[in-house]
């Protein structure tokens, strides 16, 4: 496939970007699974960190899918019809983990709420609530997204650097401005640890400046919501 004559730098420095965000979701996904693991064994667990962990995770996930599927792909098929089929294959995956997001979702939401009163009967109602549905939903969850990305990793690859750089610039505006803005401190801290993440100068470069400034308080913050989480290390 030839690439395109106003292809240049641009989407290679995407595809460094797309690196890090999988990351960050793989990183992400584990964490959460952990914790749910931790919690359903009896250990000390933050309930409310593990739900809004939860909830960051689910919605990070589901922003960066419908960003493909909506702001992406159609670029993609319209430079590149051999892609179609495979493309069209990413986004039935991304379906079928918006299904198991949605899952989890009602997993968190029975942990956060339980119908009980009493302080024992709650924790039980959680713990029973975390082993029943939140175990294994977050690892389905885990399990579905690294099997995707690791299929949809090599594709981009393949096509980020043919695709004209007006193109790449105008897709990652929409994307950027369209991201969850909430809980930076789970991003910076994802993409640090334990190393920090291929692609991270690319990915640090879409934060705003004051944002980047604050990055060792949001590192604390992150450091102090794995420690809730249960996380030794």
């Amino acid at each position: 496939m030839a690439a395109s004559p106003q292809a240049g730098a641009e989407g290679s420095t995407m595809y460094d970007e797309l690196l890090a965000v999988h990351m960050i979701m793989r990183r992400g996904a584990a964490l959460v699974t952990a914790s749910f693991a931790r919690l359903t064994a009896g250990e000390a667990v933050d309930v409310r960190t593990l739900v809004r962990t939860s909830r960051w995770l689910i919605e990070f996930v589901h922003h960066h899918h419908a960003s493909e599927d909506e702001l992406l792909w159609p670029v993609l098929r319209g430079l590149f019809p051999s892609s179609i089929a495979v493309l069209d294959g990413l986004t039935v995956e991304h379906g079928a983990l918006d299904t198991e997001l949605h899952t989890l979702a009602r997993a968190v939401d029975g942990i956060a709420d339980p119908d009980v009163t009493g302080e024992r009967a709650r924790t039980l109602a959680v713990v029973g609530q975390a082993a029943l549905a939140g175990l294994p939903s977050a690892q389905k969850v885990q399990d579905l997204l690294a099997t995707h990305l690791d299929r949809e990793e090599p594709v981009l690859h393949d096509l980020f650097p043919q695709v004209p750089d007006a193109d790449i610039i105008r897709v990652r505006k929409a994307i950027v401005h369209g991201a969850p803005r909430h809980s930076p401190y789970l991003v910076f801290g994802l993409m640090e640890d334990p190393v920090r993440v291929p692609g991270y100068e690319a990915m640090a470069a879409n934060f705003p400046a004051p944002l980047r400034r604050l990055r060792p308080l949001l590192l604390t913050r992150y450091r102090s919501t794995k420690k809730s989480l249960g996380a030794t290390r």
